[in-house]
């Protein structure tokens, strides 16, 4: 019996062991109501767990970077692992043992930076961005870059939006937002569960300016 609530979820920088998993920040979460856990169901094929850490791999291996304050639903799963040793090139697909180091063909590193939203049952491809405050809808594959503050749905995913106009996104990243010390983001947290973007930028001029004025 599942003794786990829907309201629970792990905090990522409390649950991930894998060096190959890098975590900024203490906010960014997983709902794990209905499975193992995060590094236990939504990462799959990423060395670095225990069994793996007896390999000696011949080729770099691909590491997961997560910013703060990323929401991820139950049941994403974040593909990791390159081919997987399929050559889509070659005439067989079958990862053959004998041939094992030249069937796999990495992907780069994955990033979901800050703010980002993954929805339940997302599939990220490997070797993809999530940029800054991206949505990926539920059920969506996520084969290619995905924008800052942009929404992308279906498989594979598209764009179907972005969340504010091309001027406001450039500002916002401006900003830098998740990279503010944490008196300044509680001073300003109202203002970003906000949908008044004047308004931020006005209590971001009041803040920097006391600030400036208190040194």
């Amino acid at each position: 019996m599942n003794n786990k609530h829907w309201s629970t979820f792990q905090l990522l920088h409390e649950v991930v062991q894998n060096k190959n998993i890098s975590i900024k920040g203490k906010h960014s979460y997983y709902s794990d109501c209905w499975d193992n856990g995060f590094e236990e169901s939504a990462i799959r094929y990423l060395h670095g767990d225990k069994v793996s850490r007896e390999w000696d791999p011949r080729w770099p291996i691909d590491r997961l970077h997560i910013g703060d304050y990323v929401c991820i639903a139950a049941e994403t799963i974040i593909l990791m692992g390159g081919n997987h040793n399929h050559r889509a090139d070659w005439f067989c697909l079958y990862p053959f043992m004998q041939d094992i180091e030249q069937s796999y063909q990495g992907k780069g590193d994955t990033h979901i930076k800050d703010g980002a939203w993954l929805g339940m049952r997302c599939m990220i491809m490997p070797g993809v961005t999530i940029g800054e405050g991206a949505i990926v809808a539920a059920n969506s594959v996520v084969t290619k870059d995905v924008a800052p503050y942009s929404v992308v749905a279906g498989s594979p995913a598209a764009l179907v939006k972005t969340r504010f106009d091309a001027e406001t996104i450039t500002e916002l990243l401006s900003f830098n937002i998740y990279d503010w010390s944490t008196d300044k983001f509680n001073a300003l947290r109202p203002y970003l569960s906000s949908s008044d973007f004047i308004a931020l930028k006005n209590a971001i001029t009041a803040y920097d300016l006391n600030e400036s004025k208190a040194r």
